[in-house]
């Protein structure tokens, strides 16, 4: 059993992070920190804990997080780096959700989030904790980068064709669709009912947060520099990350051999879903589970059309956050995250 703690834990990923490690048979979540709630019993936020926790908000300390055996950040960008250096120095493994350490230039960081990094140093150290492509790095990390929710739903989308060297990389597109949850839990006027109700739009056209951390994952996979165009979208509901993804072959593919190529390299992938080909896995059918769920088309010859879905919650966020947390230490990697998804 080891002690965990997370540090802001008010918004839609620390409630998830305590759904899913609350029940945990190797955890105990012994400190979760809110400055505005200090004092307050969790449960009192989010009633869907009642009888499940008697913990309370406490206030942001360093030194009370020194004992812990691991720490995970649901904070806005720039917290992590301030507290990273003195709980790796005392001995915590971190696992930050938000995107300080995902970049590994703080140039680029500064460029995209307008926030001089405090900690660059540890820019290198940090595994990129997508599972399925930088397992063994994670393995061996005490500092996990979580991906953005966008991210994991393209490059696991999009791996197995990069990693065989089959796309022409001039011609890659992702259409992405989230729920208005992936904005987080602050009030904000095009959030609410009235304004996202009834209505798509798209945003982050000409340049999304997202985007160069998606395309440094890829360029990594391709072994040479990928750029795409990358849309995203804002649906009228809660939870989901629809991608649909564009790619030209560099070389004439049967649907067969898409198919094989897909199915062998997750083969062994616990939360990574191969559909039928031709099949349209959809949002609602990922709902609550920590899942990527993929299908193929191939509508003309030489395109192929990837369909990844996730939830970004949870195989966006939370899930995948305590998937990497059961990689460092040593536990299977599916304990805690074997919830069925929600229907309807």
């Amino acid at each position: 059993m080891i002690r965990v703690g997370i540090v802001g834990g008010t918004g839609y990923t620390g409630v998830e992070l305590l759904r899913l490690l609350l029940p945990h048979p190797k955890v105990e979540v012994a400190v979760i920190t809110s400055r505005a709630e200090a004092g307050q019993r969790v449960d009192a936020l989010f009633p869907n804990l009642r009888g499940h926790t008697d913990l309370q908000f406490s206030a942001v300390a360093g030194k009370d997080l020194h004992d812990l055996d691991a720490v995970f950040f649901a904070t806005p960008h720039g917290v992590a780096m301030e507290m990273a250096p003195e709980l790796l120095a005392a001995g915590v493994k971190l696992i930050d959700l938000s995107a300080d350490f995902r970049l590994r230039d703080a140039n680029v960081f500064q460029v995209w989030y307008r926030h001089q990094h405090q900690s660059p140093a540890l820019l290198q150290e940090a595994s990129y904790g997508l599972p399925e492509i930088f397992r063994e790095e994670i393995r061996n990390s005490r500092l996990v980068a979580n991906p953005g929710c966008y991210p994991t739903a393209v490059t696991l989308g999009l791996a197995p064709l990069l990693e065989a060297n089959l796309l022409d990389l001039d011609y890659l597109i992702a259409d992405c669709k989230s729920g208005v949850s992936g904005a987080g839990r602050s009030a904000r006027l095009g959030l609410i009912l009235p304004e996202s109700a009834d209505s798509v739009s798209a945003y982050g056209v000409s340049g999304h947060r997202h985007r160069p951390e998606i395309e440094a994952t890829l360029s990594t996979l391709a072994g040479s520099s990928v750029q795409l165009q990358f849309t995203p979208h804002l649906m009228p509901m809660i939870r989901g990350i629809h991608a649909t993804l564009y790619g030209r072959l560099r070389q004439p593919m049967r649907n067969e051999e898409l198919q094989e190529l897909f199915e062998q390299r997750y083969v062994h992938e616990p939360f990574v879903d191969v559909m039928t080909f031709g099949e349209h896995p959809s949002t609602r059918a990922v709902r609550g589970a920590n899942v990527c769920r993929i299908a193929l088309h191939q509508p003309r010859a030489g395109q192929v059309v990837v369909l990844s879905t996730i939830d970004n919650l949870v195989k966006g966020a939370a899930g995948q956050a305590v998937q990497n947390l059961n990689l460092l230490f040593g536990w299977p990697e599916i304990l805690g995250l074997e919830q069925i998804a929600l229907l309807p």
